[in-house]
């Protein structure tokens, strides 16, 4: 700009700015100014400045997107994920189906009915239960082969197809004659865990003392507690002494270990796939995620839906957050990229990316195939997972708390090793870690170390991310302390 351009811009500005300042200095609202460049834009924070009176045009035009759903003319998006959500509410309520799990019967697994309590590692008890198991090939003469297969979270006994059960199995593959678990040579027995829905006892059994489901009053339990009662199949039911190995996947994977940690005499084996020695937090927070997008659904009712609408939507939505960790970053991109499912439409926000879709279907196969309430207690009983020292001596003293209570004695509260939350003080609560990494590593070498002298077979996946290999290293490195 030349010079008396400059100028007469100046005055002009100036005289904007006094007029502005004079018309608002009469206003109680704050004054907020912004000074952009060579502009200085001054506006009154007043409820009326910044709300515009509406024309009978804007009226209409509010009025008739309203009744239309959309926006100003803009079409409303389509959910019909949602709806398909409502449909299934509505399909369950009024003709099923009825779940999965609750179908299974003496008639297609084998039941060990135990009538003696079991003494659980939080201070809880079961006064008695049953196992659902199956078999696979025969038990020799001196009961030398027998082989225990532990299960993941969420599998059923059902390992490979049975005459009682002629529907293929999770590991059919893997068992039978002359494959890897040969039934020729060994007797394969796979049970449910305790906790769970299909035959065993857990929170959609009926609790003998009241004759009520057991639904969130079923007592906590550890991965230890299932060891111990599939050790009462083996040594009651079979009178086995000694197992010729233990061997499981995942949780499988740290039951396989807790078997020996609790038998330590009575096995000669140990297999291990893809397990951990103890819970990581990344995977405890993981589990965290799915347990909250469970028991936030409105029909969990605090565990007491049996008579009523399962919480499907939360058993979905936990499912598909899990579904994430059972999958690496580079498999699902090989696998889906970012590519939409029809890319010729208008981007939706229900699923529409192929991982999307993926997850989705993995959600709606699952909601009626496990119980949520034996989700919620098993996968939290996998965070608890603590092979450590310092962890097992505390369960031994509870277990031994619930005994006595049991047999009649009178222990305060107060003075249990596990307290109820109500006795429990806010001072009593940790924020920050109260053992130093190194302090952790060690309490876990000392827990190790009982089954020291044991072949243990340590498998890993590499691109596992639930259960990180190098979480298997780690048993692996403390052998060589061992």
């Amino acid at each position: 700009m030349s010079t008396p351009t400059v100028s007469v811009f100046n005055t002009l500005l100036s005289q904007s700015i006094s007029h502005q300042l004079a018309v608002l200095s009469k206003s109680s609202y704050p004054l907020i100014c912004k000074h952009r460049k060579t502009q200085l834009r001054c506006f009154s924070a007043s409820p009326k400045r910044f709300s515009p009176r509406p024309t009978n045009a804007t009226k209409a035009a509010i009025q008739d997107s309203s009744r239309e759903g959309g926006h100003l003319g803009h079409p409303q998006l389509s959910f019909p994920c949602l709806e398909k959500l409502e449909q299934r509410s509505k399909s369950l309520i009024e003709s099923g189906p009825e779940p999965a799990y609750s179908k299974i019967t003496a008639g297609n697994v084998e039941i060990y009915h135990s009538k003696e309590p079991v003494f659980l590692d939080y201070g809880g008890y079961l006064p008695e239960y049953q196992v659902a198991y199956e078999s696979w090939g025969k038990l020799n003469a001196d009961r030398s082969n027998a082989i225990l297969i532990h299960t993941g979270l969420s599998a059923s006994s059902h390992a490979k197809s049975t005459l009682k059960n002629p529907k293929k199995g999770w590991w059919e593959n893997f068992i039978g004659p002359g494959k890897y678990l040969d039934t020729d040579k060994y007797f394969i027995i796979c049970t449910n865990v305790i906790g769970g829905c299909f035959g065993s006892t857990g929170p959609s059994s009926t609790d003998p003392l009241t004759g009520l489901r057991y639904a969130t009053t079923f007592p906590m339990l550890s991965v230890n507690d299932m060891v111990r009662v599939q050790h009462g199949l083996i040594k009651n039911h079979f009178k086995i002494d000694k197992l010729y190995a233990s061997m499981g996947s995942s949780m499988g994977g740290m039951q396989s270990l807790a078997y020996a940690r609790e038998f330590t005499d009575e096995v000669e084996k140990i297999i291990s796939i893809s397990g951990c020695a103890k819970s990581h937090p990344y995977s405890i927070a993981m589990r965290h995620c799915q347990r909250q997008a469970l028991m936030t659904d409105p029909n969990w009712k605090k565990g007491y839906y049996y008579d009523g609408l399962l919480p499907h939507t939360g058993m979905k939505l936990a499912r598909e957050i899990a579904t994430i960790t059972y999958r690496s970053g580079p498999e699902w991109e090989s696998r889906f990229g970012v590519e939409r499912a029809d890319p010729s439409s208008v981007p939706a926000l229900c699923p529409d990316f192929l991982i999307e879709t993926y997850l989705d279907h993995a959600g709606d196969k699952w909601h009626l195939q496990y119980d949520p309430n034996s989700f919620l207690y098993i996968s939290k009983a996998m965070d608890l997972f603590d092979l450590g020292a310092r962890n097992q001596n505390k369960a031994l003293k509870s277990r031994n708390q619930a005994e006595h209570i049991f047999n009649g004695e009178d222990i305060d509260a107060r003075h249990l090793e596990y307290k109820p939350v109500e006795l429990c003080t806010a001072d009593e609560k940790q924020r920050g870690r109260q053992f130093t990494v190194e302090e952790a590593k060690e309490d876990l070498l000392q827990g190790l170390s009982k089954f020291a002298h044991k072949d243990v077979l340590v498998v890993g996946v590499e691109s596992d991310i639930l259960f990180p290999a190098w979480q298997q290293r780690e048993i692996f490195t403390f052998g060589y302390h061992w």
